[in-house]
């Protein structure tokens, strides 16, 4: 088939194909996922984590903070034109403050849902209490009980570390 005739996914596949024909060290994509269904999206990040696992640098331009996330060990993010951060994935990850918790619980205890020492409670939906508190100064331990000490029996409890798109609005908020 004449490439002018392919889906938009398969457009992108042949151009990664093409850029890798010569094997080069280093392969440079500019949102490579944009316009790419499901299927050939996850086929097409584990072909190019493949690349490299084999020594191949990648170079990956991307909007999708999550594709970031799991894509990349190294990561730089350019907020109009500057580089404003440089660093591991995991190292962007560990500067995030706040960690967020929601429980369910039976019934809420509105005598609770008042800020206590740099944790701030929420409810925002039936009997959901939102927490959210710095990591490093309160453990989960402490919230728990502050929630069980209000007679308050908890059903259910998600947590949010955050993520790269955190870190992203956090470095660019100015």
């Amino acid at each position: 088939a004449y490439a002018r005739s392919l889906s938009g996914g398969m457009k992108r596949r042949l151009l990664i194909g093409k850029a890798m024909v010569h094997r080069p060290p280093i392969l440079v994509l500019d949102e490579p996922s944009a316009g790419v269904d499901v299927q050939l999206r996850q086929n097409m990040w584990k072909n190019i984590k493949t690349l490299n696992e084999q020594g191949v640098t990648i170079i990956l331009t991307t909007h999708l903070m999550h594709e970031a996330e799991e894509m990349c060990n190294k990561i730089a993010i350019i907020n109009k034109g500057n580089l404003i951060a440089l660093d591991t994935t995991q190292n962007l990850l560990n500067s995030i403050k706040t960690k967020k918790i929601t429980f369910k619980v039976n019934k809420i205890n509105s005598k609770v849902l008042k800020n206590l020492n740099g944790i701030k409670f929420s409810n925002n939906f039936g009997n959901e209490i939102n927490v959210s508190y710095e990591r490093k100064k309160h453990k989960i331990e402490e919230i728990i009980n502050i929630i069980k000490n209000a007679d308050m029996e908890i059903y259910d409890i998600s947590t949010d570390e955050g993520n790269l798109e955190d870190v992203f609005i956090d470095l660019t908020k100015s």
